[in-house]
């Protein structure tokens, strides 16, 4: 039982309910865990909200950055699902880079993915609220103030993360296929009239490919991809995860590869290759529903108002699920108070860890709002620029990760999986994160003093983490020791602690 783990290091268990609760176990399968891994990226909005001005920064060539990024995501992918193979643990990112990189390496881990999921998920109330009030505008002509739609929508989004995995995963399938369906439904249209001017392939020509906006692209691009690793969160509750995980993560960066880039080859069809720039520089927020009046009917502008609200409120619920199970896991390590790693009886949701993050959500929402902010240009951005940093950055340790990990235990993978895929995504992932830094107030707007401190956000965070590392060895051996093993294995005492601090098996590996 996932509640027993805590035990063998030494740390005070989570408490249980009456009932002795943990999470539902076999119960997502594939297409469950990959409609949250895509729901978490929210096609629609990304398409509909940063495609345009990835189009108006890197021309035409556009659709061949989205597949550099998804082919370069599948390639970390590789490694990232061999290593899901062998390491049980439900930490995700930090569970990964403690095996290959020690423990302190772990710890900053951790503290990064709480920041950069919580940034996630709470920036995005900003576009939630500003999406919801253009389709308020667009059905009725009222206008609703922004943080009172922000507040509502974390109770929605706390009640459904409230409720069983399962539930949660029906809602994601239904508002998936919506959001996924009106932008297939654009894409008919426009191939059923031959676009603007006969369709063509000029987006996929090196003339079109090969221009100083390219970079630009490229970070829009993977940014774009944030939250298809999450798969490895779901681990308890997946059925058959060996297999499961690797197939639910390959499929997820496949469509959302595929999808981005067929979509975006779309939109330029639509308005034609001569046009598209001009027409995504006068009108970046409405390129997509013009189009879709034009191609297909007004009736089809209104349903995408509404499924990008939708878009939002699933992207919202996949990160919502993804942290909670960040603090259930680190709640049973002994880290995070062990209230944190309750799980509700009936549910079997860690519901404890809900309420926290949707109270730590509300408390942001107001802060802005008290202090006059921007919904989009500052909550939205402000918040999600660390936490995209901060996903690309554990991308970067995790493929380095795979490569120590490999080298340290006896295994019988493959040197293509083990040594050669994540080298090269480790050399990938470096170029895109320095990318996206270099790009950065492509993506925020703002001055180079804001942007600054919240490129730095990410380094200090994981500094705060090795901090946290260090105390822990001195106060706390014994959870410092067990820190990312598995739930069902015996943790070495920390009486003789590896000076590397790798958990006890990879130490012992060494020699």
């Amino acid at each position: 039982m996932a509640v027993d783990s805590a035990s063998h290091n030494g740390a005070t268990p989570p408490p249980t309910d009456a009932e002795g609760a943990t999470l539902r176990r076999g119960t997502l399968g594939v297409a469950d865990i990959a409609f949250f891994v895509i729901s978490a990226a929210a096609p629609l909005t990304v398409m509909a909200g940063t495609s345009p001005i990835a189009l108006g920064a890197g021309g035409v060539g556009a659709p061949v950055g989205y597949a550099l990024a998804g082919a370069t995501l599948a390639l970390f992918a590789v490694g990232f699902t061999t290593m899901a193979r062998h390491v049980r643990n439900g930490g995700g990112f930090y569970a990964f880079i403690t095996r290959g990189l020690g423990r302190p390496a772990g710890f900053g881990a951790a503290t990064v993915a709480l920041l950069a999921y919580n940034g996630m998920q709470i920036g995005v109330y900003g576009l939630l609220a500003t999406a919801t009030q253009e389709a308020l505008q667009a059905f009725w002509g009222v206008h609703v103030p922004w943080p009172l739609i922000a507040l509502v929508g974390v109770v929605v989004i706390w009640y459904l993360g409230y409720r069983s995995i399962t539930f949660g995963a029906k809602v994601l399938g239904v508002l998936l296929v919506a959001e996924t369906g009106i932008l297939l439904l654009l894409a008919g249209g426009v191939l059923l009239q031959g676009g603007a001017d006969g369709l063509t392939l000029d987006s996929f020509t090196p003339e079109a490919v090969l221009v100083p906006g390219t970079g630009a692209v490229l970070a829009f691009a993977f940014a774009a991809f944030t939250g298809f690793e999450s798969t490895a969160i779901y681990r308890r509750e997946a059925r058959n995860p060996r297999r499961t995980i690797p197939r639910a993560t390959y499929i997820a960066v496949a469509f959302l590869g595929v999808f981005y880039a067929f979509t975006i080859w779309i939109i330029i069809q639509a308005y034609g290759s001569d046009r598209i720039l001009q027409a995504a520089a006068e009108d970046p927020a409405g390129l997509f529903f013009t189009a879709t009046t034009h191609y297909v009917g007004s009736w089809a502008t209104g349903l995408m108002h509404l499924f990008i609200v939708t878009s939002i409120v699933a992207s919202q619920l996949a990160f919502h699920n993804a942290i909670n199970r960040y603090g259930l896991a680190m709640a049973e390590e002994g880290v995070l108070p062990a209230a944190l790693g309750r799980v509700h009886p009936r549910h079997r949701s860690p519901y404890v860890a809900g309420v926290v993050q949707s109270v730590l959500a509300v408390l942001v929402i107001v802060g802005f709002a008290v202090a006059g902010a921007d919904p989009y240009t500052q909550l939205l951005l402000w918040m999600n620029t660390p936490g995209i940093l901060g996903l690309m950055a554990l991308q970067v340790l995790t493929a380095v990760a795979v490569l120590l990990y490999f080298r340290r235990i006896r295994h019988q993978e493959g040197a293509l999986r083990t040594k050669v895929a994540p080298l090269l995504a480790a050399v990938l992932m470096c170029g895109a994160l320095w990318l996206v830094i270099s790009k950065i107030d492509s993506l925020t707007g703002a001055d180079f003093g804001t942007n600054a401190v919240l490129v730095l956000i990410v380094p200090a965070t994981f500094t705060a983490g090795l901090l946290l590392a260090r105390r822990l060895r001195r106060t706390r051996p014994a959870v410092y020791a067990g820190f990312a093993a598995d739930p069902d294995e015996e943790r070495a005492e920390p009486a003789a602690p590896d000076p590397a601090g790798a958990p006890p098996e990879e130490a012992a590996a060494r020699g």
